[in-house]
């Protein structure tokens, strides 16, 4: 195949005595016999999405490797000192179970340190939501954790977070990036002054363990801790440094954990995608349940972020939520705590998303505290703790199962919300009730509502000009009509207009720019479409509502909603 110049120019230029010997052959090797994986290598540089930088690790700029990450750290450095200038310069770094993420952390440890930067370094894998918690404890200027979530084995990627313990937002991350994308390759400082690398594990992994359960945990009975069984995996990743020790110091004493996926492994080799989101994940868990007769099945993806959840229905059997249920009993939970408590005062807030259940909403009018929508990712909600420091921070999540139980974490974080759903689940089950049965009396009291995502995947270069044909597609042939509903409004993020379909009205939307677009139908159903920050994929959610006056009408309406959003995605030719 014949390679654009521009890609043959980037090669060559990591042909250059700047990059090791490893490196150079890597790409001569590709040259002679990969020209589609130079490709795909060097068509340009890695970028930061929602979640921070992930990539495929090899050579090139377009993947994870010592240079582009060691760039990403020579840059950061240089800004830390520009925007704390003379202070005492201190980071926090953590890594997941992936491979190659213990010697990435080094490498960044080392141009840190060589920067004349303290670093503390993890001396072993930790769950992300540590990290943010160990940036506020140790009073950083920054962390990075290495991680790339839940894609696949091949991937790894470096987080970012800023001094309040959340990712980076406005306007330092556009700052630092230009910082980055101008500094050249042989600029950046390999070798480490190993006296700025202090090593540290159980006293953060302390702290961490009792903040958490100071956070997570109201004032369950013991009795009632006991009797809940627990069904716990960790699908081979980092929660299992945390998750055991904390249930168990809080009380609960019946945790069965899936021995197979127990143990970290970058290889992921029991299951298809070490994503909790996808059922497939947690078929180990659910059937050691049903084996020993669990209450609750918690299965975390590898960096302990994202947790999720199954629980017996009405009819005893095992059934998994989606992140929006599991976030709506999570936040009515804290609400309920909040109010017995005497706690809301209309200083209060909980915090979403934009393609989140509109749910929240609802919950938030009904105890009278305030519900603040961001875009995609948890480092909005963050930020919204951030910039408005007079309100108290209750809680609050998105639909990629993800949860935050107040602001001591500011990410998702998987080892707090595991805690409060055995909470939620134990109370309920002391009381005659379920964590199932607390959620259909919350469809009951709101709505009932249902949400759906199809992610479709497009990989490579050819992959990204798909989708973004059909974001452009989306944008310049708006629909009236979706199965037989007249569309009220369109919400355009990267405009930032939000259109009156009836009147054309134009409002702005006055939230940061993105590449999301939103239509409203006249029967309060949603549906977004936003390309993925972080995965090869354009990404639909649906939201559809209906009222349900009995929970035993339950199926009858859940059956009515599912047929709506499978027309909608019919009508829209997804399917």
């Amino acid at each position: 195949m014949q390679l654009e110049q521009n890609i043959l120019d980037r090669a060559n230029e990591w042909l250059t005595p700047t990059f090791d010997q490893e490196t150079q052959e890597a790409i001569r090797e590709m040259m002679a016999n990969a020209p589609k994986d130079l490709e795909e290598s060097f068509y340009k540089n890695l970028e930061f999405g929602t979640g921070g930088m992930r990539g495929i690790m090899g050579a090139g700029t377009n993947r994870i490797n010592k240079y582009t990450l060691g760039k990403n750290t020579q840059g950061i450095s240089d800004y830390l000192k520009k925007y704390f200038p003379g202070e005492a310069l201190k980071v926090v770094i953590a890594y997941d179970c992936r491979h190659n993420s213990d010697t990435l952390a080094k490498t960044v440890a080392d141009v840190f340190s060589a920067n004349g930067i303290q670093v503390y370094l993890f001396s072993d894998m930790r769950p992300t939501p540590e990290l943010s918690f160990a940036l506020k404890y140790l009073k950083c200027h920054a962390g990075i954790v290495l991680t790339a979530s839940h894609n696949p084995p091949e991937y790894n990627g470096y987080k970012v977070y800023w001094q309040d313990g959340g990712q980076l937002v406005p306007p330092q991350d556009s700052e630092i990036i230009q910082v980055i994308e101008a500094l050249p390759y042989e600029n950046i400082k390999f070798d480490a002054n190993e006296n700025l690398i202090e090593y540290i594990d159980t006293e953060v992994d302390a702290a961490f363990a009792k903040s958490t359960i100071e956070n997570a945990s109201f004032n369950t009975p013991v009795a009632a801790k006991k009797n809940l069984k627990i069904v716990y995996t960790s699908l081979h990743g980092t929660s299992i440094k945390s998750i055991p020790g904390v249930l168990a110091k809080a009380g609960y004493t019946d945790v069965s954990i899936v021995a197979e996926q127990e143990v970290p492994n970058g290889d992921f080799p029991t299951v298809i995608s070490p994503n909790p989101e996808e059922p497939e994940a947690l078929s180990m868990a659910m059937a050691l349940a049903d084996k020993v007769g669990g209450d609750i099945v918690v299965g975390t993806d590898p960096d302990s972020d994202r947790l999720g959840v199954a629980v017996r229905d009405t009819n005893g059997k095992m059934t998994l939520l989606n992140g929006n249920q599991t976030m709506v009993v999570m936040t009515a939970f804290l609400l309920e705590q909040w109010k017995r408590e005497g706690k809301i005062g209309g200083k209060q807030f909980i915090g979403t998303t934009i393609v989140s259940t509109p749910m929240m909403l609802e919950l938030a009018a009904d105890y009278d505290v305030e519900c603040k929508v961001g875009l995609t990712g948890f480092k909005w909600i963050a930020k919204f703790i951030k910039d408005f420091p007079e309100l108290e921070f209750i809680g609050g999540g998105e639909e990629s199962f993800g949860f935050m139980v107040g602001d001591a974490v500011r990410d998702k974080d998987a080892v707090a919300a595991t805690l409060l759903v055995c909470e939620i689940a134990a109370q309920a089950k002391a009381a005659g009730s379920s964590l199932y049965q607390e959620l259909l009396n919350l469809y009951v009291d709101f709505g009932f509502y249902k949400e759906h995502l199809i992610s479709l995947t497009k990989k490579g270069i050819s992959g990204l000009e798909e989708i973004n044909q059909m974001m452009v597609s989306l944008r310049e042939n708006p629909v009236n009509e979706i199965n037989g509903e007249r569309v009220v409004c369109i919400e355009d993020y990267k405009n930032a207009t939000a259109k009156n379909m009836f009147t054309g009205e134009v409002d702005p939307i006055n939230i940061p720019k993105s590449d999301v677009l939103i239509y409203y139908l006249e029967d309060g159903s949603k549906i977004c479409a936003r390309p993925s920050g972080t995965e090869p994929k354009i990404k639909f959610y649906f939201s559809v509502n209906a009222p349900l006056d009995a929970i035993e009408n339950a199926a009858e309406v859940e059956k009515e909603l599912d047929e709506k959003i499978k027309n909608i995605i019919a009508a829209m030719q997804l399917n």
